[in-house]
């Protein structure tokens, strides 16, 4: 393993929208910046509510997963923020599809407001590598 830091950029999402990486990895690890739901070709906001989006923030999360060496199933905790609570049947159920068996640590918070006017914003960390994490 290497203590070098390398920094991901994924064609499959859009590109950071200020001073930071879509992901970094090192030693073994990526650790990837939160996802909102826009559109990579357009950088526009997708249309539609909590589902679209999380189905959005989920192809580009999984897009930066494979661009660092990873994927979805190597993912060992999550964060999803949620600019409200009463999106969350409706966003776990879409994690539920996209995660399948796979079951990481997360964390879901209500925040007071996400980028560009969003409703979800998810962020994870994962091993790199594929299959499942030893």
């Amino acid at each position: 393993m290497s203590d070098e830091l390398k920094f991901i950029r994924a064609d499959g999402a859009p590109a950071a929208i200020g001073p930071y990486s879509q992901a970094v990895t090192v030693d073994g690890w990526v650790f990837c910046s939160g996802q909102i739901p826009l559109d990579p070709q357009t950088g526009a906001l997708v249309e539609g509510g909590i589902t679209e989006q999380t189905e959005r923030v989920l192809t580009s999360l999984t897009a930066v997963l494979e661009e660092a060496g990873s994927g979805l199933d190597r993912v060992v905790k999550s964060t999803v923020f949620l600019a409200s609570m009463s999106d969350f049947g409706a966003m776990n159920e879409v994690y539920r599809r996209w995660f399948g068996a796979h079951r990481p640590a997360r964390s879901t918070v209500e925040v007071g407001a996400l980028p560009r006017g969003a409703l979800v914003e998810i962020e994870c960390v994962a091993r790199s590598g594929t299959g499942p994490p030893r």
